[in-house]
């Protein structure tokens, strides 16, 4: 059996830039598409925190150091600079993989460079 499992997330990021007229797509800067392990083109999903919107997109580079975030093409309609949004990547594991599964999470301040590099999520308390 395959299950779909968190792969990655990139954790309240800063939208640094909407631009309709690019290409659609979302810029990241390289630093943070490395430490997610997020590839270029790869299907990304996109929650927005501050207005709601969820979408998918596929991810682009920007400039390494950058800490640009850039929402393009049509989905800039569902994200404006200023958003923090939490971006998700998503993969198919067998059982025998999910035996080593471990998510790479990755959290920033707001300048979107990173502070902390985590493979778990604390248990929800009552």
């Amino acid at each position: 059996m395959q299950r779909i499992m968190l792969k990655s997330k990139l954790h309240r990021v800063q939208v640094t830039h909407s631009e309709l007229e690019y290409e659609g797509s979302c810029a990241i800067d390289e630093t943070l598409l490395e430490a997610a392990q997020i590839r270029e083109y790869e299907q990304i999903a996109i929650y927005n925190i501050t207005n709601g919107e969820r979408f998918t997109t596929y991810a682009i580079r920007a400039q390494r150091n950058s800490g640009v975030i850039s929402i393009n093409g049509a989905a800039a309609r569902k994200a404006n600079p200023g958003d923090l949004i939490i971006i998700a990547t998503y993969a198919n594991y067998s059982e025998l993989e999910l035996e080593k599964y471990k998510p790479a999470l990755i959290y920033v301040n707001e300048k979107n460079q990173i502070i902390a590099k985590k493979d778990f999520i604390q248990i929800q308390a009552a």
